[in-house]
């Protein structure tokens, strides 16, 4: 066979195309499966105000993929304040506004920092991991950073502070009460 045959045949174009379709596809799958560097810059940018972007958010320095949950991130969605960075600390403060978003956890307790873990962990049942954000939580080249396994360690301690606070709590004996206008209150010790 010929160059020439070869290079006009419909066969031989067709395979060209499926060859560069497949080649194309390999490299979105790769693209589209591999985690990813964010900067609050471009995090940023990702909040539910551009209805062709994802909606992604961060929490302790892990960036999800929230966009299936549109209509609670997304533009006048009642948790859009957390769309577009990393609000780590509105999760246990209730702060929404100004200095409330954001990712810093000092001053808060290992009980309260625990908590914040629990909802990373939250987001990784729920959603899709898409990367991590350079900065606080993890350096330019995606490795934890001292903070982070501060927060972690501190996160344990509210774990056992938590555990010993039950078993404490167990050993005593429980209350009932009641209370109503008409008949004032009445506590009973069950033992």
């Amino acid at each position: 066979m010929s160059l020439k045959t070869l290079t006009t045949s419909p066969l031989s174009g067709i395979t060209v195309l499926v060859l560069l379709l497949a080649l194309l596809l390999r490299f979105y799958i790769k693209f589209d499966t591999a985690e990813r560097l964010f900067s609050a810059e471009e995090l940023s940018l990702l909040n539910g105000t551009d209805e062709g972007l994802p909606i992604l958010l961060g929490i302790l320095g892990s960036v999800f993929d929230v966009t299936k949950g549109k209509s609670h991130y997304g533009s006048g969605g009642g948790y859009n304040h957390f769309a577009g960075r990393d609000a780590s600390r509105a999760f246990v403060s209730g702060n929404f506004s100004g200095d409330g978003l954001t990712d810093s956890l000092r001053g808060l307790s290992s009980t309260e920092v625990k908590s914040i873990v629990e909802w990373r962990d939250f987001y990784h049942k729920s959603y899709k991991y898409v990367g991590k954000l350079v900065g606080r939580y993890y350096d330019s080249q995606g490795n934890p950073t001292k903070y982070l396994k501060g927060v972690e360690a501190k996160a344990a301690r509210g774990a056992q502070l938590l555990e010993k606070q039950k078993i404490e709590e167990a050993k005593l004996p429980s209350c009932n009460s009641r209370w109503s206008q008409d008949e004032g209150g009445e506590t009973r010790l069950l033992l």
